[in-house]
């Protein structure tokens, strides 16, 4: 209830409710709509042991997942289609909804939430999951 929070001060998450902060300054992110979404945060946390780096879900509309990785990391990378990265590349202005770690964020909530200023999702892992979600989706049924 009123117990000392035992997370760690990260300057990029608000105090309450929810903000959008300008993907590739502190981290760039990808987000994933709807249960492809899910499947690829299923995977990645189970693959990490449960510390797969920050990752925010949203409960409404697209039902989006954001991945949030280090900054300049999505830019130059070929994303599989429903992958849509947000990123400070040039003439490209990107924000992402960060919410903060409790109290009424919705439509957001932490899925993982940071565990330190500087860890993220590893790009290359993301890459490869989102790819796996993608084949799996793509298989005949009775295949998987």
């Amino acid at each position: 209830m009123n117990a000392p929070s035992c997370h760690t001060r990260i300057d990029w998450i608000p105090a309450s409710g929810f903000q959008l902060r300008k993907a590739g300054v502190r981290f760039d992110a990808v987000r994933v709509d709807g249960d492809d979404g899910r499947r690829a945060a299923d995977l990645l946390e189970h693959m990490t042991g449960g510390d797969p780096g920050p990752v925010v879900i949203e409960a409404n509309g697209r039902r989006g997942v954001y991945f949030l990785l280090p900054p300049g990391s999505t830019a130059g990378r070929a994303w599989p289609a429903g992958a849509m990265p947000f990123n400070a590349c040039r003439g490209t202005v990107s924000y992402v909804p960060v919410p903060a770690r409790g109290g009424r964020t919705w439509p957001l909530a932490w899925r993982c939430p940071p565990t330190a200023a500087d860890r993220f999702v590893h790009p290359f892992l993301l890459l490869n999951v989102l790819l796996a979600v993608e084949r799996a989706a793509a298989a005949p049924p009775g295949s998987r």
